[in-house]
């Protein structure tokens, strides 16, 4: 039984009518500006983007558009090592509680009316202790506040030494700073009340704020003055401008993308993954000689969840949860429904690509003894026909449908409920839901912020433990794994919490998704990395 909420008729014909307009507006202006079409790169976002005021970078498609814009004291390369950037070096010390970052002294805020000189332009660390107050501050309400909420104070001593005392020592603390929410801005133009920060914003990034149409076209241009410079010294970065529409849907998209009116598509999505790929993920003969595929691990899990203070029997029973895992194929299931675009989930919750990720504390798909398990189930209840619900959204019904008809075959019952994104939202934080289809991007790259998710203390809605999975000895070894400095010892107490969550089965690991980019062949130096971060100040486009 599949229950849909669908969207009215007249809504649907809106949409479509939206999507045509912007089709023809989005073709006429690129025909006339293809004689600079080399020095412009072109992408869509079909989400929108929110804001473009760091404080407020929550979703990637603000990310996306907010790092061009933007720099930090750090940031993270493709290999997710911490790296300099507007810190030009840092010190920690020996209790792990103190950070100095010794900052460049050539940065330059990008050009506004508001500064009088070129001197009040300069980066200095006031500008880092004003930028991270701000995002602490309650009447801001920035969604990364939580960023700092092991920090004691910010301190700016001197014009170019910035200093961050901690409360407690946390090894990750330095991959938290990559964050866009750590980005630095100008106390000046923030604080001028003419002027509307989220829209017409002022950084130090490589390229600076143009044009914003709002639902239809942004523009940022080069930043002449920018401060980093490539591996040869020359200046970055190569391209001209960046050029963003919002065609407000995937297919059509894809569609501006092999017309060669766009130069780059994130993502493989159901409306053309069998369009570009083959069955088993490689580039389709057609696009060989047009398009470049980029594929690397992302640090995503997609899962479903159980919600353990449940009162139902079938929820609140191992018997059923181990079947569930063991009863469908996740290699078949990524073969036929993502045209092998992912690794099938043969650990825990730590995605490949981190440490602490364990390939042994998984479940092999077994519909022998996922039967077995339902059939015990039966016998130690009165209940001989059990049954859960599902709840997921349209982008997944696919998966859950899967799962749906090889879980029966085992002999348990699945309904499968679709819901829009904002109601299965707010009903897994509120509790409402038996079984759901969830997904963690990895807010940075270590595996303490997967294993937060199971942590008794994080109990949603106050916290991101929706499965409300508690146990004492998971608590002592996440706040251990807080304290602990040495390297290895701490990737083995990783691995330990999501050995004991998976034993206990509060969630059904699906896969870990992988990064998938396709660029024009003109497209040079996109890369890609497990954070899926777009970074254009190394792109280069061929005439």
């Amino acid at each position: 039984m599949i229950k849909r909420i669908n969207k009215p008729l007249n809504l649907l014909i809106n949409y479509f009518s939206v999507c045509c307009v912007l089709v023809v507006l989005f073709s006429c202006h690129t025909n006339s500006n293809s004689d600079r079409d080399h020095l412009v790169f072109r992408y869509n976002e079909h989400k929108n983007i929110g804001s473009l005021d760091p404080a407020f970078a929550k979703d990637n498609a603000d990310i996306w558009a907010v790092n061009q814009l933007f720099n930090g004291l750090v940031q993270m390369d493709a290999n997710l090592n911490v790296k300099p950037c507007i810190a030009k070096s840092w010190t920690i010390s020996p209790d792990g509680l103190l950070y100095t970052f010794n900052l460049r002294t050539d940065v330059l805020f990008h050009t506004n009316p508001a500064f009088k000189s070129e001197e009040s332009r300069l980066v200095k660390a006031e500008d880092f202790e004003f930028s991270f107050n701000r995002i602490i501050d309650p009447k801001v309400a920035s969604p990364g506040s939580w960023v700092f909420q092991n920090v004691e104070k910010f301190s700016a001593l001197g014009t170019h030494t910035f200093q961050i005392k901690l409360k407690t020592p946390f090894p990750a603390f330095l991959s938290l700073l990559t964050m866009k929410y750590c980005s630095v801005v100008p106390k000046l133009i923030v604080s001028n009340p003419n002027i509307d920060f989220r829209s017409t914003p002022v950084g130090t990034g490589p390229f600076l704020f143009k044009r914003w149409e709002e639902n239809i076209k942004l523009v940022f241009r080069k930043n002449n003055n920018y401060f980093e410079k490539d591996l040869n010294g020359n200046t970055l970065p190569y391209l001209e401008a960046v050029s963003i529409t919002f065609l407000p849907d995937k297919q059509s998209e894809f569609l501006q993308f092999a017309q060669g009116n766009i130069d780059f598509v994130s993502g493989l999505d159901a409306s053309y993954k069998d369009e570009i790929l083959t069955a088993d993920g490689q580039l389709n003969n057609k696009y060989k000689s047009t398009v470049n595929m980029l594929r690397a691990p992302y640090l995503n899990t997609e899962y479903l969840a159980f919600y353990m203070d449940n009162e139902i029997p079938e929820i609140q029973s191992q018997l059923i949860r181990k079947a569930v895992n063991h009863g469908f194929d996740r290699e078949k299931m990524m073969l036929y429904l993502r045209n092998g675009v992912g690794i099938p989930a043969d650990g825990g919750f730590i995605p490949k690509g981190l440490p602490g990720y364990n390939n042994k504390i998984g479940f092999k798909y077994n519909p022998e003894l996922a039967k077995k398990l339902v059939d015990s189930f039966k016998l130690s209840t009165t209940n001989q026909n059990p049954k859960i619900t599902l709840t997921t959204t349209g982008n997944y019904l696919s998966f859950c449908e899967f799962i749906q008809r090889e879980i029966q075959k085992i002999g348990l019952e699945v309904s499968v409920d679709v819901v829009p994104a904002a109601t299965l939202k707010n009903a897994k934080a509120n509790g409402k839901l038996d079984l759901f289809r969830a997904s963690w991007v990895a807010d940075y790259p270590d595996a303490q912020n997967y294993l937060s998710l199971y942590y008794s203390k994080n109990f949603a809605p106050l916290g991101p433990n929706y499965t409300h999975f508690s146990s004492p000895t998971f608590d002592s070894w996440y706040e251990n794994a807080l304290k602990e400095t040495d390297v290895y010892k701490r990737e083995l107490l990783y691995s330990k919490m999501d050995s004991l969550v998976m034993a206990k089965t509060p969630i059904v690991p699906l896969f870990y998704d992988e990064v998938v980019r396709f660029t024009t062949i003109k497209v040079k130096g996109l890369g890609i990395n497990p954070i899926n971060l777009l970074d254009l100040k190394y792109v280069k486009k061929e005439h």
